[in-house]
């Protein structure tokens, strides 16, 4: 394929999203600071690059899959002075709305394209090429992006203007912890009365209950074995990731003046979990619920 692709953030989703972009022929460029990034990365098939710079130089997409705005936007005023004029810069880490837009303005002050266009599907979706992608900008530039978009999606989803499609990933992250925690409690009320896992999932599952959070990512060993609680809770999608969505749909609801009780409770219930169970698929949730239950009285 002749389309050029700079890729920087190469974690546990970043490294396979990359991987399949070069498995689908594009040439990429790629940019870690850590070694063992790299070395993943060679053996996925890009060029690894010794700066940022040089990811985006050249290129006539650059993708950004990072932790948080702060660095975003400090990575984009190196990477938007170093890229040729015109090119289309999709940022698909999870930030908050107004750090968004921000890069966006810069990225259009700089001559450039912008798309923000995070994602769901944790690390076995960006392994299997199976993500949503939630993006916000220009629908001339969201068209040019869905040719390397779908190599690593399966749903991709024009939200909006510049910040809506990160503003799409805070309220679904916001609505999936809500229905973790609820499960969790649901489920756990459930042992105390007697109630079988495969019992409660087999009735919840096809009743009004019924959940993404419990039917492809059971918090219990059993009923669905691909959730992270057949592996010991291994993410995933960790909990610190989870407490950090949620504090960016907690900080939202207050911004914008909604009431939002139980986004805000959910965020305080994650964070709290995070002290201690930081790096745990937060469907592990459900042990703290368990931990902290007294028994019947």
């Amino acid at each position: 394929m002749s389309t050029k692709i700079g890729f920087l953030g190469l974690g546990h989703m970043g490294a396979p999203m990359a991987a399949n972009l070069v498995r689908a022929g594009f040439e990429v460029l790629a940019y870690d600071p850590v070694p063992a990034a790299q070395e993943q990365a060679r053996a996925d098939g890009a060029t690894v690059v010794a700066t940022a710079a040089e990811a985006a130089a050249d290129r006539d997409v650059v993708i950004t899959m990072l932790p948080n705005g702060k660095l975003v936007l400090d990575v984009y005023a190196e990477l938007l002075a170093a890229a040729a004029p015109g090119t289309l810069f999709i940022d698909c880490s999870t930030i908050d709305v107004a750090d968004a837009k921000e890069a966006a303005a810069r990225a259009v002050s700089a001559g450039h394209r912008p798309l923000d266009a995070p994602v769901s599907g944790g690390v076995a979706g960006a392994t299997a090429g199976t993500l949503t992608f939630m993006v916000g900008g220009a629908a001339e530039d969201f068209a040019q992006a869905r040719e390397v978009l779908d190599v690593m999606g399966g749903k991709v989803v024009h939200c909006g203007a510049a910040g809506v499609g990160q503003a799409a990933k805070i309220c679904n992250n916001m609505l999936l912890g809500i229905s973790m925690i609820g499960l969790s409690e649901a489920m756990v009320l459930g042992e105390s009365l007697g109630l079988s896992h495969q019992s409660f999932f087999d009735v919840v599952s096809t009743a009004s209950g019924q959940s993404w959070a419990l039917t492809s990512y059971c918090p219990v060993p059993g009923p669905v074995p691909a959730s992270p609680a057949n592996n010991d809770y291994r993410p995933g999608f960790a909990t610190a990731l989870m407490s950090k969505d949620l504090t960016l749909a907690a900080n939202a609801l207050q911004a914008n003046g909604v009431h939002g009780e139980l986004g805000t409770l959910a965020a305080a219930v994650y964070a709290r979990f995070a002290e201690s169970a930081a790096d745990r698929d937060f469907s592990a949730i459900i042990t703290e619920i368990r931990d902290n239950s007294t028994g019947p009285s």
